[in-house]
């Protein structure tokens, strides 16, 4: 069965969906693009000429669109503020939606969302590319296999000046809710662990081209006595980290660090005598699964399963929200200047 597709939202961030659709001839044969929706209908020709794809409905309002083409899915792109209502339409004409990051842009708005997804029936899920690229697949399988013992913490630097112009210039807590979920959520991916608390200090930096809130600091806490903690900045000019962010893992029996790119070291204790006690290198194993590292397309990929399996998405938005979450309270924490414990949809301590 080929699944019909409409995608909502014609903007720049659009073309990375329809290349990884394009990029995988699995994918293409399981997803064929019937619609394109955006305000600006001009955005929508464009999009579809540079795609070849002649046969789409163009529309300005999704659930013309959605009629027309008798939709199976919906892939929503939108701006954040506009989540809520393309969700709620995909779910109204019986659609899968797999959508952009953040969920949403409030956590009421969050569990509105998900709960309207049990109640569709429908696979709902998000985009959190950065879990499904080669070094968080490697951080992950370093914990698992207790290669630097029992994770006691997990630290992350993320210094960037990327100059975007357009709506992230404007936003409100720009790093946190639209850049720190990525690292926040793929720490929770590799840790395993659950957010409890956290304290933030927002800041927006002499020099910031962003109206607010371009750089933070938390610490956040996790069960079982670990801590996360993450220090960002997206006005940091001059030699930058990753995008993915710089990792240090520490364990109960040593420390693993990753550059974001290329550059492993996994390091355990040595057997010096006297005050240290030196160290030794071990071998970091590679990501489990190939199929689970092209970011983005790995994304779709294991969305389309879910649908024809009835599995669940890695990415599910009842599991999302708890990302969703940790940026939220970093937000309040930073707003009231207090530790704020983290709670999503159902969840309690150690769970």
């Amino acid at each position: 069965m080929t699944y019909r597709a409409v995608l909502c939202g014609c903007g720049a961030m659009a073309r990375g969906w329809l290349k990884a659709l394009q990029d995988d001839p699995e994918l293409g044969r399981d997803v064929a693009v019937v619609g394109l929706v955006d305000l600006d209908r001009a955005a929508a020709e464009r999009l579809a000429n540079a795609f070849g794809l002649d046969g789409a409905v163009l529309g300005t309002d999704l659930a013309d669109v959605l009629q027309a083409t008798g939709a199976d899915m919906v892939f929503d792109v939108v701006v954040p503020s506009a989540r809520a209502r393309v969700v709620e339409t995909a779910f109204a004409h019986g659609c899968h939606v797999l959508s952009e990051k953040p969920l949403s842009v409030s956590m009421d708005e969050a569990r509105h969302l998900v709960s309207l997804a049990r109640q569709a029936g429908r696979v709902h899920a998000v985009v959190q590319n950065r879990r499904f690229i080669s070094g968080i697949r490697r951080l992950r399988r370093v914990v698992e296999e207790g290669l630097i013992g029992t994770l006691t913490g997990v630290h992350c630097d993320f210094f960037i000046g990327p100059h975007f112009g357009g709506f992230r210039e404007e936003m409100d807590h720009v790093l946190l809710l639209d850049m720190a979920i990525h690292t926040l959520d793929a720490a929770r991916f590799v840790s395993g662990k659950t957010p409890l608390s956290v304290y933030c200090v927002e800041t927006n930096p002499a020099g910031s081209w962003y109206r607010h809130g371009a750089a933070a600091t938390a610490v956040f806490r996790l069960s079982d006595d670990a801590v996360l903690t993450y220090r960002g900045s997206w006005c940091a000019e001059g030699r930058r980290t990753s995008w993915e962010s710089a990792w240090r893992l520490v364990g109960s029996k040593g420390m693993l660090t990753w550059d974001g790119e290329d550059a492993f070291e996994a390091t355990v204790a040595g057997d010096e005598p006297g005050l240290l006690r030196g160290f030794r290198s071990v071998d970091v194993p590679e990501a489990p699964s190939e199929a689970q590292t092209h970011g983005h397309r790995s994304v779709l990929c294991d969305f389309v399963a879910a649908i024809r399996s009835g599995m669940t998405p890695e990415t599910v938005s009842h599991d999302n929200i708890r990302s969703l979450a940790m940026v939220f309270a970093a937000i309040e924490s930073a707003r009231t200047g207090q530790v704020v414990d983290i709670q999503a949809e159902g969840q309690t301590e150690g769970t």
